[in-house]
């Protein structure tokens, strides 16, 4: 028996573009009740990452894929597939690695490998949606002589930042000494330039403020104003506006406000014409406005959602939905004097007209640090397998 180990040394969240780095240990348990421990051999080892697309036969209609299946695996079969038996179609691959060839371990003893590669930077991100998925996963394949190939699945997440892909990194940017003998640490240097540039271009795109006004008005007047001081977030930040209801003509009732995703179908690939946008609401607030001057909202933008993009197949953005109760009566209407005779109470009426409209405004969601995002991720940082 054989045990393998994955652990990413960094959590399960990257950026396209960075290296993922993991650290394979394979070990020949020692255990305390066995008396006769033998030495433990296998043939090869190999490593490789895929991402594998997966789309909703009820809404996306794909071409026929050319890829030959994988479910079954032959007895003495030495390919390494790494998307054998999962669902969907694999849309990128990284080349494999090999580990080692012919790895002896006596009892007790155990060793470690260290797997490198950088992510594809023109990969989609990883996206679990209503109509489709996108899965990235570190495959590691091995295989004892004449046995089956075991694979050890290790799922991670991957943000994708645009602007990146055509940064060129200064050919002499620092002016110091170098060891000539540790050539592979300027591969570890750039991706951490590359996590420092991602978190600069953020901080630019995120922090210009410049106020928006919008007039709320229907068919019959105007109901307030909506003030908001940017409309470019990353994932994790909060979405701030605020309402003015003093200058309103129309009463405004009760009020809604939620965090959506509308993910769509780009026409060539839905499976019926005109079919509907998929929503998912991620945050919602909701109050009662009846003689409010002003109100506010705070709404979170969760950490695990995906910032938008576009495909060639889906394309997801983001908005703010707003859903507006209105009074179809002047605002002295909406209270009646009590019968007391002493003293004079106001309570409002038990029915009233009202008309009701919503509005959509669109935001744009970025991706955050991914140190970040690896906080709240619903992967774990180490597998393992027996062998």
């Amino acid at each position: 028996m054989i045990e393998v180990l994955a652990k990413l040394g960094r959590g399960p969240v990257f950026l396209a573009g960075e290296v993922l780095e993991c650290v394979i240990t394979f070990t020949n348990p020692l255990s305390a009740s066995s008396t006769s421990a033998s030495s433990e051999m296998l043939a090869w080892a190999s490593a490789q990452i895929h991402c594998q697309f997966h789309a909703s036969e009820n809404r996306v209609a794909l071409p026929p894929s050319d890829g030959s299946k994988h479910d079954v695996q032959a007895e003495n079969e030495t390919v390494f597939v790494p998307n054998r038996g999962e669902r969907g179609q694999c849309i990128l691959s990284t080349p494999p690695k090999i580990l080692f060839c012919d790895l002896r371990l006596d009892p007790g003893e155990s060793k470690s490998y260290s797997y490198c590669e950088t992510l594809p930077i023109d990969g989609p991100p990883s996206f679990r949606g209503q109509s489709v998925k996108y899965v990235y996963k570190l495959t590691i394949g091995c295989q004892r002589v004449n046995s089956p190939i075991k694979l050890l699945r290790v799922p991670f997440r991957v943000l994708v930042l645009h602007g990146l892909k055509d940064y060129q990194f200064p050919q002499d940017e620092v002016v110091a000494p170098s060891n000539p003998f540790l050539e592979e640490e300027e591969g570890l240097k750039k991706d951490s330039r590359l996590a420092d540039l991602a978190t600069e271009l953020l901080m630019v795109a995120t922090s210009r403020r410049s106020l928006h006004l919008y007039n709320i008005s229907n068919t019959r007047g105007k109901v307030g104003t909506f003030c908001i001081f940017k409309t470019v977030y990353k994932i994790g930040e909060d979405v701030i506006g605020t309402f003015n209801f003093s200058e309103g003509d129309i009463p405004c009732l009760q009020f809604s406000v939620s965090l959506q995703t509308e993910e769509s179908i780009q026409e060539e690939f839905q499976r019926r014409r005109g079919q509907p946008v998929s929503f998912s609401t991620h945050a919602r607030h909701q109050e009662a406005c009846l003689h409010t001057a002003q109100s506010s909202f705070s709404l979170p933008i969760p950490l695990s959602s995906t910032p938008g993009f576009t495909t060639n197949i889906v394309s997801l953005k983001w908005r703010l939905h707003f859903e507006f109760v209105t009074s179809g009566e002047s605002a002295g209407t909406c209270l009646v004097r009590g019968s007391q005779s002493e003293a004079v109470t106001w309570t409002g009426v038990e029915q009233i007209e009202v008309d009701t409209f919503s509005w959509d405004l669109p935001i744009k969601v970025l991706p955050t640090n991914p140190i970040l995002a690896s906080y709240v991720s619903q992967f774990s940082s180490t597998n393992s397998i027996t062998i």
